[in-house]
């Protein structure tokens, strides 16, 4: 196993109201030299994969910037200071798919991006949806979509899907959503 990097040194390059870049000076073992390593540190944050009674995903389409496209994904959000991964999926599912959830299984965790950031995504499966919105984020224009389970896994796989949060969850979920496959 590749032993760690030993931070030299380390200098913020940018903050932004929700992120912060930092460059790392670093020496890695067994590799001569100092090297540089940008870090974009970001809040943790949630994927929520929604299913009602009949078996449809509540997936939501939006416009992201990054990607210049409208993409389509799970409900997901940045985790507020203080706030639980289970209270931001909570609150997320209610502003971006106006639905509460009974029932709650975390789907484990994972890193969007290890290469470069260090934001963890929290997954969870919510079930036992009944309709109880919260206003969107001003900043957010997002519209709501049924997706059949079956049709929402075959998307994950095929690369239709292009959010990889959305792909990571749907699979994450699928050992318990078996009822719909």
């Amino acid at each position: 196993m590749a032993e760690p990097h030993r931070v030299l040194a380390s200098a913020e390059r940018y903050r932004g109201s929700r992120i912060r870049v930092r460059e790392d000076t670093v020496a890695i073992a067994g590799i001569e030299g100092v090297h540089s390593r940008e870090i974009v540190e970001a809040p943790d944050a949630v994927a929520i994969v929604p299913i009602d009674a009949e078996g449809n995903v509540l997936m939501v389409e939006q416009y992201r910037n990054a990607a210049g496209r409208v993409l389509l994904e799970l409900p997901a959000g940045g985790i507020d200071p203080g706030e639980t991964p289970q209270a931001c999926a909570q609150r997320e599912l209610r502003e971006e798919a106006g639905h509460a959830a009974a029932s709650w299984t975390k789907l484990g965790a994972f890193y969007t991006v290890p290469g470069i950031a260090s934001e963890l995504m929290h997954a969870f499966l919510a079930a036992d949806l009944t309709e109880d919105p919260l206003p969107a984020d001003v900043d957010e224009d997002v519209e709501m979509r049924r997706v059949p389970w079956s049709d929402a896994l075959r998307m994950a796989r095929s690369g239709e899907l292009m959010d990889g949060k959305s792909i990571a969850a749907l699979l994450l979920a699928e050992p318990f959503v078996s009822r719909w496959s």
